[in-house]
């Protein structure tokens, strides 16, 4: 049997649009078991439980690009799900990741992080989950000619991402389609002075900074009709002295950061999303600074 742990990710974190990616400190569990044949699954949405659920489709899709010579006759599959899914947490990404990484130890193909990333893009076709995911912390990452660029920055450990959770959802697709197909030079001019920023700021653990960099003109502006109370919501946990707040992903769900040991915008925050609509949870987070990982049981 193989257990497979794969984290939430936060996506785009304002200006880095399809190539900034956070890992987050809350975990999916997958486990594998071979089986001498078929195909079952345990913890799985009935709807899910298939041959197109997107785990053991994942398994196919790296067996049939690898070839590897030794494939499972059979596999069971069993769930533990504690990331929102359609939430703009990565829950996709957990699949996708979760696949290709049993498939790679059950096959014993012996791919590389690297190798894992690249069928991982092919699958979710941009970055900005699956590197995160895979690598952990912040990863900025994208594809050109074939060949990946990657690297790692490590967010300061003394900040919270506070994931603001509708319980409604909303799917990347629907998110995607609301996007315009070209964008004004202000605009692009706009997002990478933002996203430098950011980085910087990270790096440089500068974070009076983070609440500019936050600012977005590729999506945030777009997708906000979608989720009811937006920019209210945004606007007051700015009005908080929050560090920043942006869109996770595609949405629903909002983030904002603030310090360790600054309960009052949490509390705060609590108290504003109780008197809305949608139910509103908020997951108290970190920055995971390591990944997706297995163990063998």
């Amino acid at each position: 049997m193989l257990e497979v742990y794969v984290p939430a990710t936060s996506a785009n974190i304002g200006p880095g649009y399809d190539c900034l990616g956070l890992c987050l400190d809350l975990f999916n569990k997958f486990t594998f078991e071979e089986l001498e044949s078929g195909l079952q699954f345990e913890g799985c949405d009935e709807a899910f439980a298939s041959e197109d659920n997107l785990v053991y489709k994942t398994m196919l899709f790296f067996y049939d690009r690898v070839k590897p010579k030794k494939v499972p006759k059979g596999i069971k599959i069993s769930f533990e799900n504690n990331i929102p899914i359609c939430r703009g947490l990565g829950s996709s990404s957990t699949c996708i990741v979760a696949g290709l990484m049993a498939a790679n130890v059950l096959s014993e193909a012996n791919l590389d992080k690297d190798e894992i990333l690249k069928l991982a893009i092919e699958l979710e076709g941009h970055p900005d989950n699956v590197a995160p995911a895979i690598y952990g912390n912040m990863i900025i990452a994208f594809m050109e000619d074939g060949n990946l660029y990657h690297e790692s920055i490590k967010v300061p450990e003394e900040i919270r991402f506070l994931a603001m959770v509708p319980d409604f959802e909303l799917s990347t697709e629907k998110a995607r389609a609301v996007l315009p197909k070209e964008i004004p030079h202000k605009h692009g001019v706009f997002n990478v002075s933002r996203c430098a920023l950011l980085i910087a700021a990270f790096t440089k653990n500068n974070l009076d900074l983070v609440k500019a960099a936050c600012k977005d003109k590729f999506h945030q502006d777009y997708r906000s009709h979608l989720i009811n109370n937006y920019d209210d919501i945004v606007a007051y946990a700015n009005s908080l002295d929050s560090l920043g707040t942006f869109l996770s992903g595609a949405g629903p769900t909002i983030m904002t950061l603030a310090k360790d040991g600054d309960d009052e915008i949490l509390d705060k925050m609590k108290s504003y999303l109780a008197a809305l609509p949608d139910n509103w949870q908020i997951l108290d987070l970190h920055c995971d600074p390591n990944g997706a990982y297995y163990k063998e049981v």
